[in-house]
């Protein structure tokens, strides 16, 4: 997009690997609901990952790499995720600038440190500033960080927000009530099954002294993928 409105990365999906793959409102968040609506191009790839995904559930059992208890409890510990893991991430890195600048060369091992490891896939932390705003989106699936912000929201998933954050990133912005200057530029990172991004928020002003689970409660889940900005109390 010229004018620099957007700096879009984009990266080819071999496969989508989220737990919800397999969920058939996995990719459609808001189009569903019309009982006699003709099949979109999204139902039929939840359809093929709803009955590949339970085929390598079965076969996993099957073949004793795990057992049925160990699956549920992975299952269970990935959904437990919340982003108030995430939160507390960008608030050491507001507090810390030694973890801040480790973060950014290496986010994967940083937030080990926190206790959230990401084994499976390569985690990308980008950081606000005032003439850059970044935000996040996975224009072929709904790949997401679930390990540090919980669930992706549905209007992440929709193909809507996956296709006109690309074309017109202010515009989506201002609807979620993200207005930005006209001399700042809007970075649109895509996500994939092996590369996830967590967004870092410029940090409020009048929040020095501030303690760091004080910090964590102003930065929303939206504003670590970039819609939102975090707010002063």
């Amino acid at each position: 997009m010229s004018g620099g409105d957007h700096d879009h990365h984009h990266h080819d999906h071999d496969h989508c690997e989220d737990d919800h793959c397999d969920d058939p409102t996995h990719h459609h968040g808001h189009d569903h609901g019309h009982a006699h609506a003709p099949p979109q191009p999204d139902d039929r790839v939840s359809s093929y990952h709803q009955i590949l995904g339970i085929a390598l559930k079965e076969l996993l059992i099957e073949k004793g790499v795990v057992t049925p208890e160990e699956l549920r409890a992975a299952i269970e510990k990935r959904e437990s995720a919340s982003p108030a893991d995430g939160a507390k991430i960008v608030a050491r890195a507001w507090t810390d600038p030694d973890y801040r600048r480790r973060l950014l060369k290496d986010a994967n091992a940083a937030v080990a440190e926190m206790g959230v490891p990401m084994t499976t896939t390569h985690l990308v932390a980008v950081e606000n500033s005032p003439a850059v705003h970044n935000v996040i989106v996975c224009t072929l699936c709904s790949c997401y960080p679930r390990e540090l912000l919980g669930l992706p929201p549905a209007w992440y998933k929709s193909r809507a927000y996956r296709a006109r954050v690309v074309r017109e990133p202010r515009a989506v912005l201002a609807e979620f009530g993200t207005k930005l200057p006209p001399d700042v530029e809007v970075r649109v990172h895509d996500s994939t099954a092996d590369m996830r991004y967590l967004v870092i928020p410029r940090r409020p002003a009048g929040t020095e002294g501030m303690s760091a689970d004080d910090l964590a409660a102003l930065v929303s889940r939206d504003s670590m993928i970039g819609v939102a900005t975090a707010k002063a109390p």
